[in-house]
């Protein structure tokens, strides 16, 4: 455990969870959830995952700042349950773009979630400063909307057949938290 606090960013101790920065060595366990019909079938790529795509993303996204991502982990076990993470990182206009998916099938619909986005979103607006944080998520995918909502988000759009998955075109409503209303909500 003495080593898990040490990599921890945040943590979470009523949800019982805590972020850490993503290593090489979670590669399988990534792939592996990706792939997964569960995740997979919310995500908005839905291409098969690979070991060398996880090893390109770390190299041109990770590695050059591009993306910022933690594992989601059990604070009495150090088992990771899942990943959360900002991509496309615009350090001009002080804006990512927010991602989330809990992997082990035993942490999804207990808070676990919401949790991981709020420290998320505090790592975000006290480290990276940024002033704004975004999502995209399929309109159908009323859990994580609920999710994201409890954790601050607000619905900004929603755009009618915006992908086309599984044959047929399917709507995306856009979500984002600005920094000043994060700031807001944490004096509560």
């Amino acid at each position: 455990m003495a080593d898990a606090w040490n990599r921890a960013i945040y943590s979470d101790r009523g949800a019982g969870i805590y972020l850490r920065l993503m290593d090489w060595g979670d590669t399988d366990k990534i792939v592996a959830w990706r792939n997964s019909e569960a995740v997979r079938s919310r995500f908005l790529y839905r291409e098969p995952f690979t070991r060398q795509g996880h090893e390109n993303w770390i190299h041109n996204m990770i590695e050059t700042g591009k993306v910022v991502q933690t594992i989601i982990c059990d604070l009495e076990t150090d088992r990771p349950l899942g990943s959360v993470y900002i991509r496309d990182i615009d350090r001009q206009n002080k804006k990512a773009e927010y991602g989330i998916f809990i992997g082990e099938e035993s942490a999804r619909g207990r808070g676990v979630g919401t949790a991981a986005a709020r420290l998320m979103l505090r790592y975000c607006f006290r480290e990276e400063k940024l002033h704004r944080v975004f999502l995209r998520v399929l309109s159908d995918n009323v859990r994580a909307i609920r999710s994201y909502e409890k954790a601050g988000f607000q619905r900004e759009a929603y755009l009618r057949e915006s992908v086309f998955l599984d044959g047929e075109y399917r709507d995306i409503v856009l979500m984002g938290i600005l920094e000043r209303d994060y700031s807001a909500a944490s004096d509560e």
